[in-house]
């Protein structure tokens, strides 16, 4: 679209910079101003440029969009942020973005002009999670205001590169009956799981790379009775309960100096001390799996976590193998805090039909060495 000035016509982007720096100037930078505040002040920049330049081919509603968007500093991917339907935002260098839908990956239209228009908008998502990105420190996880996780890798290290990844979470809250409708599990497995958590069972959600663990876990985690005291432990907050009593921790990277890392070990032995009746552990993925194992066998029955693997089965080597990594306990002994600790075993599958509960196992005896499973669904 463009817009004439004279003899000659203005691109669009030309337009969105003009309101921009009018906009720049019009602004109180001692305070901070809600989104209507920003775009009634947007609206009103347009309608003084328009008594200069004639906008009868602009689309001023989709002018405004396009500086709001710039302004807050996601630009051509702000559309993709406010859409709910959307599990990830994927950018593969300046001329390739893709999003998850329902499942499944498509290729977008939007298209950075050039890397510092990329990185200008990687720059600005960074600043607000105080974390910082280059050469030297090419790749960094961060959590946005919204809540998600955002990761970032440069060249070198990415070839195509910049890499970004947003992975967005969930507005509502799924919940059994929506995993029944949508056939993620059957009602007799739903039935099973309810008593399990109010008998205090103690459960491991696994599966791969998008497979729901998260979302299956927070729903789970609904039916842990309301007068209990919770505690959470997390990468990147993601579980949201309706429970009053819950102390939500979070793990923190290290500044660009290399300081102030706080990791999951840590505000795992934190949490023991806060009295918890329920601890759950977001994602066990390192040495951190020992301290959850300890927590299960040491009076915090009930507890939960999710973590990466390809069966039920896997799901018990995977554990184990994290728990060596401490390097100060042997295989026996782990394989016996497993069978004490951890009751059920939920594993996720996700294929094009969806996402589904392939597997539901007790952990029932440690017998010749080695931890047996009894599959119940």
């Amino acid at each position: 679209m463009k817009s004439q000035k004279g003899g000659d016509f203005i691109e669009e982007k030309q337009l969105v910079e003009i309101i921009d720096h009018k906009l720049a100037l019009r602004m109180d930078l001692t305070r901070e101003y809600t989104d209507t505040e920003l775009k009634s002040l947007i609206g009103s920049c347009i309608e003084e440029l328009e008594k200069k330049i004639p906008m009868m081919q602009i689309n001023k509603d989709v002018l405004l969009a396009d500086v709001f968007n710039e302004r807050r500093r996601m630009g051509i991917i702000q559309p993709f942020m406010e859409d709910h339907t959307l599990n990830e935002v994927m950018i593969n260098g300046t001329d390739c973005i893709f999003i998850e839908k329902d499942g499944a990956l498509l290729e977008c239209e939007e298209r950075y002009r050039n890397k510092d228009e990329l990185f200008h908008t990687i720059q600005s998502m960074l600043s607000w999670a105080n974390r910082a990105v280059n050469e030297s420190s090419p790749i960094v996880d961060a959590r946005l205001s919204s809540g998600a996780r955002l990761n970032v890798v440069l060249n070198p290290v990415a070839i195509n590169g910049p890499i970004v990844t947003i992975r967005k979470f969930a507005q509502r809250q799924y919940t059994m009956e929506d995993f029944i409708a949508n056939r993620t599990l059957t009602q007799e497995m739903a039935d099973y799981l309810k008593h399990a958590v109010s008998e205090r069972k103690s459960i491991l959600v696994s599966g791969g790379t998008s497979s729901g663990k998260t979302t299956f876990l927070n729903m789970l985690a609904f039916f842990i009775p309301a007068d209990k005291r919770i505690v959470t432990i997390e990468d990147s907050a993601e579980l949201r309960l309706p429970h009053r009593n819950v102390v939500r921790l979070e793990t923190r990277n290290a500044n660009t100096e290399g300081q102030g890392e706080i990791k999951m070990r840590a505000l795992i032995k934190t949490a023991l001390r806060m009295r918890p009746d329920r601890l759950i552990i977001g994602e066990v993925r390192d040495e951190s799996a020992l301290d959850l194992l300890t927590a299960m066998c040491t009076g915090h029955n009930g507890s939960m976590s999710t973590i990466h693997a390809n069966s039920a089965e896997d799901t018990l080597v995977r554990l184990e193998t994290m728990a060596l990594w401490e390097g100060h306990i042997n295989s026996t002994a782990i394989r016996r805090m497993i069978v004490s600790g951890v009751d059920l075993i939920v594993f996720l599958e996700r294929s094009e039909e969806g996402r589904f509960v392939k597997e539901l196992a007790e952990v029932r005896k440690c017998e010749a060495k080695e931890v047996l499973l009894e599959r119940i669904f």
